[in-house]
């Protein structure tokens, strides 16, 4: 029997196809920024996924979910962040930084957010401090990104 906590093939390989996928995202989102503007390639990205959205609902029709909780008002910005972060991964796409830079900085802000959300609990998560491990990964992280950004195109 396995332990829950030891990693599986499939957990890296999800790992790796969703990073892939990623990166495929942010290149079609920079070409997009090239032939029209920031703007259209933030819009194009959403308005498709919406599209796909509704179609996998009215196939599927689930059932209507009765509302147990009023939603928080914080909810509904997902959706602002994730436009804005399209239009800046495309920005940065089409500058001196490049894809890689930009993949960089995301994984250091996702790896800094980790940390604040375990610090203070954030979402439900459970109160946890940040290990040695943990730090040393951020800082790895970080002097990577520093380097691709600083010293990549030398």
């Amino acid at each position: 029997m396995t332990d829950q906590n030891t990693p599986r093939l499939l957990d890296f390989i999800g790992a790796f196809a969703t990073g892939g996928l990623l990166t495929l995202m942010v290149w079609f989102n920079g070409t997009l920024a090239v032939t029209g503007s920031l703007l259209f390639a933030s819009w194009v990205p959403h308005v498709t996924g919406s599209l796909l959205a509704i179609i996998v609902l009215l196939a599927m029709r689930p059932k209507k979910a009765k509302p147990t909780a009023k939603v928080p008002w914080w909810a509904y910005l997902g959706g602002i962040s994730g436009a804005v972060t399209v239009m800046l991964t495309s920005a940065t796409m089409n500058s001196a930084l490049a894809i890689s830079g930009t993949i960089a900085l995301g994984l250091a802000g996702q790896m800094v957010f980790s940390l604040v959300a375990d610090k203070w609990g954030m979402m439900g998560l459970p109160q946890r401090n940040p290990t040695v491990r943990d730090m040393l990964a951020l800082g790895l992280i970080m002097a990577g990104s520093v380097i691709l950004i600083f010293f990549g195109g030398v």
